[in-house]
């Protein structure tokens, strides 16, 4: 983790980077298509699964992974923008770009309107944070049971790497996708989308609470250990020490939010 404005580490030459938002995006059911291309896509950002300042698919592209319309989709983006999670650009180098809420310093809280637009005050922390825990440490336990290929080992050292070469602005945001890629790697598909979804609701409460360096630090240290873990392929310390860094996430977030 640093304090500069470096990215991180990028995917090694000739490696294709992941397709991140297959953990999200799927066709939508006839009857909701709006209200569920509106939840898909505010997971992308929730997520991080685009860079702040970054551009969403094309809308062709993305119409035709959520199985909606183009007029349903300029829709939800309008919405997201009105929200000011995305903002629209006209030209050639136009589209719809992301827009990140920054985390809040200590002491002071979000706007209302951002806790409505993300969510985050409806959230039901407790439920929440459990769902978490249980699916994140089965992710390490299957990770570890199962062994990693050596492009998949390689693949969860650089999304640990990542979260030590980030920014602190930009922290969550590889943490995140570290977490996902370590799910990712259990080689469970619908695993992967209810935890998106639950990570998505975890990612609204960080967002109500500073950034803290000491915590960071010590989270680290866990991530350092699951990875160690997961590589040494032993289940029952995966599994522990997922349940730990879970644990240590949730003793946070119930003291800042009671």
């Amino acid at each position: 983790m640093r304090s500069g404005n470096g990215r991180g580490a990028r995917p090694e030459a000739g490696r294709p980077e992941p397709d991140r938002l297959a953990a999200v995006l799927r066709p939508v059911r006839a009857g909701n298509g709006f209200e569920e291309a509106l939840e898909q896509i505010l997971q992308i950002v929730r997520l991080g699964l685009v860079p702040d300042g970054e551009r969403l698919p094309a809308e062709r592209e993305l119409a035709e992974r959520l199985g909606i319309s183009r007029v349903t989709l300029r829709e939800v983006l309008r919405v997201l923008a009105e929200q000011g999670l995305v903002v629209s650009r006209r030209g050639r180098y136009g589209g719809t770009f992301v827009r990140h809420p920054q985390p809040p310093v200590e002491g002071t809280d979000p706007p209302e309107g951002l806790l409505r637009a993300t969510g985050a005050a409806d959230v039901d922390v407790a439920d929440t944070l459990r769902f978490r825990e249980v699916l994140e440490s089965g992710a390490a336990e299957l990770c570890a049971a199962r062994g990693l290929s050596e492009a998949e080992a390689a693949r969860l050292r650089a999304a640990l790497d990542d979260t030590r070469d980030a920014a602190l602005a930009d922290y969550r945001r590889s943490d995140t996708l570290f977490h996902l890629t370590l799910v990712e790697l259990a080689d469970c598909p619908s695993l992967t989308a209810q935890y998106a979804a639950v990570r998505a609701k975890v990612n609204d409460l960080l967002g109500r609470i500073p950034l803290l360096v000491r915590n960071l630090e010590h989270a680290q240290q866990q991530h350092a250990a699951l990875v160690e873990a997961v590589l040494a392929q032993d289940p029952e310390r995966a599994r522990a020490v997922a349940r730990e860094h879970c644990a240590g996430t949730a003793a946070l977030l119930r003291g800042f939010l009671g």
